[in-house]
């Protein structure tokens, strides 16, 4: 057998198109067209920077070739080409090897300021189930949880496992294929959307999860309007209906199980879907311990926050909550940066305590307000943020994932 290379490649069946990929990656190497994204192997130099933030692990593929796979190869695939178990053929692969695989595991280690679990995270299981052979959830739950009449329509849907196992966490998430093909007559891409249940069901001790999805359905500067696939197909499941199921994914963005840790919970609209399980693992774990929960939430207006009602019945002990609104008739716009900043002694307190955990999650947009908003409060109270951040991001204690 000729010289053998070891080629980055990314699984079009579990990719969701995110960007992430090709907007991490230092020298390029990474591309796109309208249906894959790919690695181009005459660039690739394996610096392992896109595999960490990638949400599915789609990315983490690495096959053992004699001939690369052209960009045109990969640009064509619906999935990943089979591994042969004969590893001697002119097109033979094999998995990934010793050094691929240490070099990755560095990188979840927090190497480059990447982000990692919170140390007394449980371990969480992923990628169970692919599109090949997805875990089918029946729909036993599905209603409104904005005002009916608002523009926001956002949905709380329940899946239910049955006999068949699915284990999750908080701050984990799925993926759902809609169903039909596109325009080039493929399956279209997985969407995935985050846990909003904790990891004992969203009752206690049942085999099921839930998810917080926002129908999109907007009107374009040409007078048509656009409706997004997966979104209006979730948000209109009918109870029985079946939904097939891929993962779960994510390994970082993951709940503390340290009752001590105070975990500071900053998002806008579905954004909030982790957190709702964080603050249902909390609360049914009955207050034990000195942690607490801090959520900045931002919504344009109280009738468009997700989980209103809910949200005015949790005690103060539990949570400390800000709900912050943009769009109040008679007052000026105010987002959750601009709260935190009035909070800013709070937070300074938290950023202090070796126990504190800091978690974001919505709109890109979100990140660099936020960002600037504790960058002004530790400046203020003799902090370094940048710091600070890259320290609690090694240790477990900062994680953002924007969409």
């Amino acid at each position: 057998m000729g010289a053998t290379l070891k080629q980055h490649l990314i699984d079009p069946e579990i990719c969701i198109r995110c960007n992430t990929c090709e907007a991490t990656c230092p020298i390029g190497a990474i591309t796109h067209d309208d249906n894959n994204y790919v690695v181009d192997p005459s660039r690739c130099n394996a610096c392992m920077d896109c595999v960490p933030p990638c949400p599915t692990g789609a990315i983490d593929n690495w096959f053992r070739v004699t001939r690369p796979f052209s960009l045109e190869e990969q640009l064509s695939w619906h999935e990943l080409p089979p591994r042969p178990a004969d590893p001697t053929g002119e097109e033979a692969v094999d998995a990934l090897d010793e050094e691929a695989a240490a070099l990755i595991a560095d990188a979840h280690r927090g190497a480059g300021g990447y982000a990692r679990a919170p140390a007394s995270a449980s371990k969480p299981r992923v990628n169970l189930f692919g599109r090949a052979a997805p875990a089918m959830a029946r729909v036993t739950g599905n209603y409104r949880v904005t005002k009916s009449g608002t523009s926001s329509d956002v949905h709380h849907i329940i899946l239910d496992f049955g006999t068949q196992p699915f284990p999750v966490l908080e701050g984990q998430s799925i993926g759902v294929v809609p169903p039909g093909t596109d325009a080039n007559g493929r399956p279209h891409a997985m969407r995935l959307y985050s846990i909003c249940s904790p990891r004992d069901g969203e009752r206690p001790n049942t085999n099921n999860l839930a998810l917080t999805v926002k129908r999109v359905v907007e009107a374009r500067a040409d007078g048509t309007t656009f409706r997004g696939l997966a979104s209006n197909w979730l948000c209109d499941l009918q109870l029985g209906e079946t939904v097939p199921v891929i993962g779960p994914f994510g390994a970082t963005f993951l709940m503390p199980d340290d009752p001590d840790a105070d975990i500071v919970m900053i998002c806008t609209g579905t954004g909030a879907a982790p957190f709702r399980g964080f603050t249902e693992r909390r609360r049914r774990l009955g207050g034990h311990g000195r942690g607490r929960l801090h959520l900045f939430f931002g919504a344009r207006t109280p009738e468009e926050l997700p989980y209103f009602g809910p949200l005015q019945k949790l005690p103060a002990t539990l949570l400390d909550q800000e709900l912050v609104y943009s769009r109040l008739p008679g007052r000026a716009k105010e987002y959750v940066q601009h709260r935190m900043l009035r909070r800013a002694g709070d937070l300074a307190a938290l950023l202090r305590r070796e126990g504190t955990h800091i978690y974001v999650c919505g709109l890109k947009g979100l990140e660099e307000g936020v960002d600037a908003a504790f960058a002004e409060i530790a400046a203020a109270h003799g902090l370094d943020w940048p710091a600070l951040r890259t320290r609690m991001r090694e240790q477990g204690r900062f994680h953002v994932e924007t969409y």
